[in-house]
């Protein structure tokens, strides 16, 4: 009888503890998650106080920059050193870097603390996805994973309403400093609720490879960030940042084919199965950052939405997106994550093909339901990637693999947002030089300082002409009978440089399809990977 009350005891805790952890891992995500976008609505505001609009980029780049490097580095160091410890140090360098952009002065200031931020953020992300793969069996994970997948789409949801608070209410420092109290929080329940695993006693990190890795992918991100934007894509500054970047990857292979413990094993990348969904993974995100970048420009030049409104159409993907993680984490057990991961594509490739038949005459609710479609893929795929990386692979590697699966999307989003905004500015040249230059040269003399100005704009910035349309207060300044000859060839222009992006990114889509057919047969058993045993 004492044993069996002991035992009893022992469950009872071991449950107990398991609910404070994922209560801390809610927690920690949804608040990693709400950050970017909290920030970005309040972005206007810093940059107004600081006096720093020429650097707004760097605010978003420099903690994409630090936070993409880092996922594989948390991951293979989580596999070393534990889950706990990693997680935890994660929490407070970015509960750190979140109290100093609250304190920034300066833009410069701003803007390195906002690196430091991504470092932690870098650090939390993947680490619940990893805790996830300790506690559960495959089963159980298909069923978490599609929660803690909608946690992300419920912060897209919630970050622009609770960022327009913070502003218009407190202070944009504010913005920052909520992070504060629910990263403590995170920290206690996170601390309660998981213990590390026990590893070897001699560990030797690989410097190396971290140096070349972090230099390569700097590199690349710097790249694909400025190319085409800052500097032109053949300018000397972009071809030695992606020189660099070739040069350091590989500094990298050969690095880690020599290294003990190698942040990324070479073997890993000739495993079919971590290829193929990684791919899927990567090709999936190229488009999916397509349409959260022109939708919002569909919907204010040709629906005529404000831009609060417009950013309300991300709902019907996000809550979508939400629900098909939800029944995908039970389907999957069913069916497998093969036929899934297909039926999730053919939905985000039929998405895209509805965003490029959206013309001037869509209204909002055939948008939305498009939206829908697409996030309904999403859900579908997104949560099933990771979960059979888990699957396949031992829990020594438990770490990178989960890390490397958010890593090559996170690549694949920055690529997919470069790449569709450069087709968007060639297209939108084409366009503009056919359809809108031969209006301007029917205008009177009187109006030719406006017709050279449009001109200028057209060659260098392309995108910035639908202004007219996406700006009520630069369409006043407009005489009326010159309004109803530009808006419509503007409306029509933008309709078909945007049809033209939406279908780029169904090739895109298409090519991860194609990924998707050669996964092999993984089924979700009820084998544990757990590393964390519960007291």
């Amino acid at each position: 009888m004492k044993e069996q009350a002991a035992i009893q005891t022992s469950v009872a805790n071991i449950q107990q503890k398991r609910g404070i952890l994922i209560t801390g891992l809610l927690v920690a995500m949804l608040f990693g998650a709400l950050d970017g976008t909290i920030v970005g609505t309040a972005l206007p505001r810093i940059v107004g106080e600081l006096s720093g609009l020429s650097m707004m980029a760097w605010l978003t780049t420099a903690y994409m920059l630090t936070s993409t490097t880092i996922v594989p580095i948390a991951g293979k160091l989580a596999d070393l050193f534990g889950r706990k410890s990693i997680y935890i140090a994660g929490l407070v360098i970015f509960i750190i870097g979140s109290a100093l952009c609250g304190m920034a002065e300066t833009m410069n200031q701003l803007i390195i603390f906002r690196a430091i931020q991504g470092i932690g953020g870098g650090i939390m992300m993947p680490m619940a996805m990893i805790v996830i793969g300790d506690l559960f069996t495959g089963a159980e994970r298909a069923k978490w994973q599609g929660v803690f997948g909608g946690v992300f789409g419920l912060a897209s949801i919630l970050g622009p309403q609770v960022g327009g608070w913070i502003v218009d209410s407190l202070n944009w420092r504010w913005v920052f400093y909520i992070n504060l109290p629910v990263g403590i929080l995170a920290i206690v329940l996170i601390s309660l609720g998981l213990h590390n695993h026990r590893v070897a006693e001699r560990v030797k990190l690989d410097l190396a490879g971290m140096f070349t890795m972090v230099v390569a992918v700097v590199s690349l991100l710097l790249a694909l960030t400025f190319g085409g934007d800052k500097y032109d894509w053949l300018s000397w500054q972009i071809i030695s940042l992606l020189a660099g970047s070739v040069v350091f990857f590989s500094l990298f292979v050969f690095v880690e084919r020599k290294a003990e413990e190698p942040i990324m094993p070479i073997h890993l990348l000739k495993n079919k199965t971590f290829v193929v969904l990684n791919s899927v993974g990567f090709f999936m995100s190229v488009g999916m950052f397509g349409a959260i970048m022109f939708v919002p420009l569909f919907m204010q030049g040709i629906i005529g939405m404000s831009p609060s409104e417009s950013g309300t159409m991300m709902f019907p993907m996000m809550f979508a997106l939400i629900i098909a993680s939800m029944i995908g984490g039970r389907l999957v057990q069913k069916i497998g994550v093969r036929p899934q991961v297909i039926v999730g594509m053919v939905l985000v490739a039929l998405g895209f093909f509805l965003l490029s038949t959206m013309d001037v005459n869509t209204n909002k609710w055939t948008a939305m339901s498009f939206m829908a479609t697409l996030g309904f893929g999403l859900g579908f795929v997104n949560p099933v990637i990771t979960l059979a990386l888990q699957e396949v692979f031992p829990k020594s590697q438990l770490g990178i693999v989960t890390s490397s699966s958010q890593f090559f999307r996170q690549i694949g989003g920055t690529f997919g947002a470069t790449l569709l905004g450069a087709i968007m500015n060639h297209r939108s040249k084409d366009l503009l030089e056919a359809k809108f230059l031969p209006l301007l040269e029917q205008l009177p003399a009187q109006a030719q300082a406006m017709t050279d100005s449009f001109k200028q704009l057209v060659e260098s910035n392309p995108q910035s002409v639908y202004s007219v349309i996406l700006n009520p207060d630069t369409l006043k300044k407009i005489p009326e009978q010159m309004q109803q000859m530009f808006v419509p060839i503007l409306k029509q222009t933008l309709v078909d440089a945007l049809s033209d992006v939406f279908l780029y990114g169904l090739i895109f889509v298409g090519i991860g399809f194609i990924f998707a057919m050669f996964i092999g047969r993984i089924t979700i058993s009820n084998r544990t990977n757990k590393v964390n045993e519960m007291e």
